[in-house]
């Protein structure tokens, strides 16, 4: 991977994918994770936002890695880029899980689609019910925990990069 794109450090660039891919992912995996006419007007697009999502978030940290070790080592070793870094390694898990959960609302979407109601066996319509709402509640958690790393990791790298450059008249 590049650490530079033209003459600028690859994880100020990358960044922007991942601060948009993020929310974007998380809102339609809620959306699709509770309404139906959501999960059949955006069907597999879930599941690709979280995969564009997933991609991106370890190249970026990567290309963070690399700029951490090539800026003033003063600068690295600050108490604000070190909690730049630390919460930044904490997105992954955020992310994998809203990967796997667009997945299984995808593939609920799918098996009911294939299975109406009507011709399932006798009790496990409260079955599917219970299991779509679980997934739902979970996807929730995942996309909300997703989006409030995502705005911590962000505010963090401001006030790393920014606190007190300012001047103001």
């Amino acid at each position: 991977m590049p650490t530079l794109i033209n003459g600028l450090p690859a994880h100020v660039l990358l960044i922007h994918l991942v601060v948009v891919l993020v929310p974007a992912a998380g809102l339609l995996l809620v959306g699709q994770a509770w309404s139906r006419p959501i999960r059949r007007w955006a069907g597999v697009l879930g599941p690709l936002l979280c995969l564009g999502a997933l991609v991106m978030v370890p190249i970026t940290t990567q290309a963070g890695k690399w700029l951490r070790d090539h800026i003033n080592p003063e600068l690295a070793a600050s108490a604000a880029v070190q909690k730049h870094v630390k919460l930044g390694n904490e997105l992954l898990p955020w992310v994998i899980a809203m990967f796997v959960l667009s997945l299984l609302v995808f593939a609920l979407e799918r098996r009911g689609r294939q299975a109406p109601a009507a011709s399932r066996p006798a009790g496990t319509a409260g079955s599917v019910a219970l299991v779509s709402m679980v997934v739902a509640v979970l996807a929730t958690i995942a996309a909300a925990g997703a989006v409030v790393q995502t705005i911590r990791i962000g505010d963090s790298g401001a006030q790393a990069v920014w606190k007190g450059s300012v001047v103001t008249k």
